[in-house]
């Protein structure tokens, strides 16, 4: 865990979010540091996809700031907070089942030998480098030319934030990458999360209904609930019965930590 005196990647001042009448960020603050994974935790309508669309450029804050790096920032489209390195990882993963990992490893991004549309792929080059960034976060694949639709829902996930990596982010957001898998294919991604972070350098912000798996790799926490934050704090700070009760009990989490290890 870094130090109390690093420098947040990014970082919100009372961030308000109201459509209409409607307050669905209530001055959220919170710090996201490199080489750390921190945990956005509430329920359904508590407000975290409002907070993550608000730090990828999706919406507007109506007030409060946001800071990228100690500067204050507006995003006024998600390519700005791309451009300052917030790489957003959603449920859908933007991927084409039908076409290759290279092929969506570089999706509107290919190398070209030449300009414009005529230029020609380079596309051993870009194998390559699928490959190679893959197996630096833990996935070692045998064919890039294999389709996406024929790869294991946790080697998706990992095509993709291997992807937003390689581009350039710096916080990477990862919205419910859990969520709607199995469970040796949720060990997949959070081994994945995990040789992230031990890259030193990426902020991640995880957003998860799962309190185990939140349990198992965040080194940050932050509650919120109708749009406020109930609660924050490291996972040293965070121990104790009602953390427990929170966070899913510690059994369980005891037995999947050996299998992460």
């Amino acid at each position: 865990m870094v130090s109390s005196t690093a420098q947040p990647l990014i970082e919100t001042h009372d961030l308000v979010k109201k459509f209409g009448s409607f307050t669905a960020l209530n001055g959220v603050s919170l710090k996201v540091f490199p080489g750390e994974v921190h945990a956005l935790l509430g329920d359904n309508g508590a407000g975290k996809s409002t907070l993550i669309k608000a730090l990828s450029g999706v919406h507007q804050p109506t007030s409060g700031k946001i800071f990228v790096e100690g500067k204050e920032t507006r995003f006024n489209s998600p390519r700005d907070a791309s451009e300052v390195g917030i790489g957003t990882v959603y449920q859908d993963l933007a991927l084409n089942a039908l076409t290759s990992v290279t092929r969506n490893f570089f999706l509107g991004r290919e190398m070209k030998f030449g300009k414009g549309p005529f230029g020609i792929l380079k596309m051993n080059q870009m194998h390559d480098i699928a490959i190679n960034e893959m197996a630096k976060i833990g996935i070692k694949i045998e064919d890039p030319e294999q389709p996406v639709g024929t790869m294991s829902g946790g080697q998706r996930q990992t095509l993709a934030i291997a992807r937003a990596i390689y581009f350039g982010a710096k916080v990477l957001i990862l919205d419910e990458p859990t969520s709607a898998l199995g469970q040796l294919q949720q060990m997949e991604v959070l081994k994945t999360i995990k040789k992230v972070k031990q890259l030193g350098h990426i902020a991640i912000i995880l957003i998860t209904h799962n309190e185990i798996h939140a349990r198992l790799v965040a080194d940050r926490y932050t509650f919120i609930s109708l749009g406020e934050v109930i609660g924050s704090g490291t996972s040293k700070d965070l121990k104790g019965d009602d953390i427990r009760r929170l966070m899913a009990g510690g059994a369980e989490v005891g037995d999947l930590a050996k299998e992460l290890a």
